[in-house]
């Protein structure tokens, strides 16, 4: 099973930005669809933002879009969220997910189709 760790979350203020990233183990991660999912109190886990293994397709829930920017690079093993104009209802802890299974070089938009998951990093965007 691949590990993953987020950093970059943190307190903001509305209006600003953050990058998260996501820096995986293994000699595989080219071949991993990757997703960040965010968890409010309260609520289920929700897909933001997916990514193809080449990274030449995307994915983002209609919501962020716009605002919100998945990247990879495969040579550092590493996926990024990056994520602008930050609105106080965006607060939520961030997971990265990986798809070890991808058929076709997609996005994975299916959460349960995800087998691997990081601890979360914190985001909070106060008003």
């Amino acid at each position: 099973q691949v590990q993953l760790v987020e950093s970059g979350g943190g307190l903001v203020q509305a209006g600003s930005s953050l990058r998260l990233s996501c820096a995986a183990s293994g000699r595989t991660f080219g071949n991993f669809a990757m997703g960040w999912f965010r968890q409010a109190p309260g609520n289920e886990r929700e897909l933001v933002a997916a990514i193809s293994w080449s990274g030449g397709n995307t994915y983002y829930t209609n919501s962020l879009k716009g605002r919100f920017t998945i990247s990879r690079d495969n040579a550092k093993n590493t996926v990024y969220l990056q994520m602008n104009s930050l609105k106080p209802e965006v607060t939520a802890v961030y997971f990265c997910a990986a798809d070890r299974g991808p058929l076709c070089d997609l996005p994975t938009i299916f959460g349960s189709a995800y087998d691997s998951w990081g601890k979360g990093t914190q985001v909070t965007v106060s008003s």
